[in-house]
């Protein structure tokens, strides 16, 4: 992958180029930024730009064979990290090098993918992936070994917030002292969970989300007529991948708004109606039923959708992205219903749900006790 590839970013473009150039490569990175805007692209273009000769990058030619090595992710010098699971494919102690021919496949066909994208790819959906002490030992040794090619060897560890804490400490020595001519690009969208040992070792490169006009360019040249690439780029909020996924009718949003329109309708009537309340339960046993990645990523739309409700009740429709595509139902006429006197609540019972999911906690009773809790606040009245 080239830089020429990348989706905006123009800035962090020029300092990788120009570093690169002057031979000052910092050893450790970690790119942080959120889903969709192309911090797992720009880690593949970085790594080709410093393995291969730059000229030929430069000269937008594929004819040499590093370039192409590198275009198809099969180059010996580029190693990558990212979370896996136990599955068919590896029965015990999987590690990455296990889902190598998917990975390419992912990179090829989603680079600007997200975590769900990558477990569904997979068949892992159901699990909770992970960069274990196991991987951190495979990284170690393959890192050991000396440069196929005799230049620079560079590990990509795509979302790197996984790694559990076992595996980071492992990692801490090599991040700190890597073998000569080896670099190390951390990715993660939420830095605050890497351990702080970890993020003091890096250079850190911040990413912002995408703006609307080049999401909305992009997907013109894709051939979408420009009113609904203007409308699917403002929605998607300078999140390319979530623009594709609208655009393909694929998104997981569009199964989240069913599942929260109801838990919201059936949370309005069960204030002392028992036929409600029993809808709830229903409601919470359907969604337990996913698997907990599935869980988080509606928690967090969820929270979204609170977000936005607040700034449409204060009057604030320009920071307004979201759109719930059900007939019947109106964000506007919702919004009043969050406000100052239970967002923070409803807020923390989302927040701690997530927290509680991740923990391996029964999520029956986790969204029971949310959606009981969701009653109570939505019938609390603004001042």
């Amino acid at each position: 992958m080239r830089f020429a590839d990348i989706l905006g970013q123009e800035h962090i473009k020029n300092h990788l180029i120009t570093t690169a150039k002057r031979g000052r490569i910092p050893h450790a990175q970690l790119f942080v930024g959120p889903e969709g805007c192309g911090t797992l692209p720009m880690a593949l273009a970085y790594a080709q730009f410093v393995i291969c000769n730059p000229s030929e990058e430069e000269h937008d030619t594929e004819a040499t064979p590093c370039i192409h090595k590198c275009s198809t992710f099969t180059h010996p010098d580029i190693h990558f990290a990212y979370p896996v699971s136990n599955s068919d494919k590896a029965k015990r102690h999987a590690v990455s090098s296990n889902y190598l021919q998917d990975w390419r496949e992912f990179l090829k066909q989603q680079p600007y993918g997200n975590l769900f994208d990558w477990y569904r790819l997979i068949g892992i959906e159901r699990k909770q992936g992970q960069i274990g002490v196991d991987e951190a030992q495979d990284i170690a040794k393959k890192l050991a070994l000396k440069s196929y090619e005799g230049g620079y060897k560079i590990l990509v560890l795509w979302m790197a917030e996984k790694m559990n804490t076992p595996a980071a400490n492992k990692l801490l020595k090599l991040i700190e002292e890597p073998p000569e001519k080896t670099v190390l690009v951390l990715i993660a969208e939420d830095e605050e969970q890497l351990i702080p040992t970890i993020r003091s070792r890096c250079q850190i490169l911040h990413f912002p989300p995408l703006p609307e006009t080049i999401i909305a360019q992009q997907l013109q040249e894709k051939g979408v007529p420009s009113s609904k690439a203007n409308q699917l780029a403002h929605e998607a909020n300078g999140n390319y991948n979530k623009a594709l996924d609208l655009l393909k009718g694929d998104s997981e949003d569009l199964i989240f708004e069913k599942w929260f329109v109801q838990w919201v309708r059936s949370a309005f009537k069960a204030k002392g109606n028992k036929a409600a309340v029993h809808e709830l339960i229903l409601w919470s046993e359907e969604v337990a039923k996913t698997g907990r990645e599935v869980q988080k990523k509606f928690l967090r739309y969820c929270l979204g959708i609170i977000r936005q409700a607040v700034l449409l009740n204060y009057n604030i429709p320009t920071l307004v992205y979201s759109k719930i595509h059900l007939e019947g139902f109106d964000l506007k006429r919702f919004a009043p219903f969050v406000h100052e006197n239970n967002v923070l609540e409803i807020t923390e019972g989302l927040e701690n749900a997530i927290l509680h999911v991740e923990r391996n906690g029964n999520s029956r009773i986790i969204f029971t006790d949310l959606s009981i809790k969701l009653t109570r606040l939505l019938h609390v009245k603004a001042t």
